[in-house]
């Protein structure tokens, strides 16, 4: 069932051409903020000082967007002070991730839900991979699957994050689809992407479920990895447009890794929809795709009512998902 939401969710995340734009200057909030829900550096980071470039750039921002950081339990800490301490600022965004998605889902965020805050824009995308060694014997997706349905002890996969988290979520999901109890596959956990691309190139895993992004980054700069799969419903564009997506070869694995924006729940209509149209007119603006791709992000541009509803959708799904692996406390 979440896949057939994931999918009819995706779809609807289809960037659309926006004609018209009323921001009013009145509007304009003093001192904009953007919180990155974690330590400088990594996603959350990257998500905050891609609007900050980006708004800048579109010329709907007169100050420069300040960024500053909060970090605690992948979005966790942020999201509860937003809600619960500073509901009503309109001039603060806090940046959100796939990651906070499947948190939220998990009740890893205290009492608060998907209710709680005003889902602002979705601002670009990463997609799940599958790669190994370049001098792997699997040379397909199909290969592995193999591999895991004849003896999933013999496979060693891999990724940066412990049980429940994203990339733990792309592995599970690869052993159900081969028809391997998910308990039985050999996952090794680590610290963080970094640290799994290292075990990788090293042999102590032989499948890494990372993410497209750095994929990409790893094949320009000449790493020996190999990707077999693309977790997405199409394939990617740029550097990775040759790999085949899981789906295409009989494997409907899909995770998308969206990462945007939302704002406290006291925010007024007219402070939101600012921002909203900002972001319409910034994705929109020449130079955007550019800018994101710099980034390694990939296109997915939502915001306001759609993306409230893409994240109603996706947050069900999650809930089903991590459900169904034994993951949501009774």
């Amino acid at each position: 069932m979440f896949k057939n939401k994931w999918a009819l969710a995706l779809g609807l995340a289809i960037t659309s051409s926006m004609l018209t734009f009323n921001i009013s200057a009145s509007a304009e909030p003093n001192k904009p903020e953007c919180i990155a829900p974690a330590k400088p550096g990594g996603g959350f980071d990257l998500t905050c000082r891609l609007a900050q470039t980006a708004l800048k750039d579109s010329g709907v921002l007169k100050d420069p967007l300040r960024i500053s950081y909060m970090p605690g339990g992948i979005g966790a800490v942020a999201y509860n002070a937003i809600v619960a301490q500073r509901p009503d600022e309109a001039g603060t965004i806090v940046a959100f991730s796939g990651g906070s998605l499947l948190n939220l889902a998990q009740g890893k965020f205290g009492k608060y839900n998907a209710s709680d805050v005003r889902w602002l824009a979705a601002i670009g995308a990463d997609f799940g991979v599958m790669m190994v060694r370049d001098d792997s014997p699997y040379t397909s997706i199909k290969d592995v699957m193999a591999a895991l349905k004849t003896d999933p002890s013999k496979v060693i996969l891999g990724a940066g994050g412990s049980v429940g988290s994203q990339d733990w979520m792309k592995a599970a999901l690869t052993a159900k689809a081969a028809g391997v109890d998910y308990k039985k596959m050999r996952f090794v956990a680590f610290e963080g992407g970094g640290e799994a691309v290292t075990a990788l190139r090293g042999g102590f895993i032989q499948v890494y479920t990372g993410d497209a992004a750095e994929a990409a980054t790893m094949i320009a700069g000449g790493a020996p990895i190999r990707v077999l799969a693309i977790y997405s419903d199409n394939r990617l564009p740029g550097k990775l447009s040759a790999v085949p997506t899981a789906k295409e070869q009989g494997f409907d694995i899909q995770w998308p890794i969206i990462r945007g924006f939302y704002m406290g729940p006291k925010v007024s209509n007219a402070d939101y929809e600012w921002w909203v149209n900002a972001f319409n007119k910034t994705m929109s603006s020449s130079n955007y795709a550019e800018l994101r791709t710099k980034q390694g992000l990939f296109p997915f541009d939502l915001t306001g009512a759609k993306l409230d509803g893409y994240i109603k959708q996706r947050v069900q799904a999650y809930t089903e998902l991590a459900d169904s692996f034994g993951l949501i406390k009774k």
